[in-house]
């Protein structure tokens, strides 16, 4: 279940992350080598949430199992 609810926040950091990695791209200098900085962090961290999604499924220390009996 934590998995399912995982991908919303992925969806929306991925999506910030693309937003970023563009304007970047229409930056110069320093800010264009900053923006794909912040833009390889930001899709980390939205690749990071649903694989801690899975763990908690695996070892079953999801809270969301409390709420919907499973």
């Amino acid at each position: 279940m934590c998995f399912i609810f995982s991908l919303i926040p992925a969806t929306f950091w991925a999506v910030v992350g693309y937003f970023v990695l563009y304007t970047a791209d229409k930056a110069e200098g320093g800010m264009r080598k900053y923006g794909r900085f912040l833009a390889v962090w930001i899709f980390v961290i939205a690749s990071l949430i649903p694989i801690m999604g899975v763990y908690m499924s695996i070892k079953g220390i999801c809270p969301l199992d409390i709420f919907f009996g499973m």
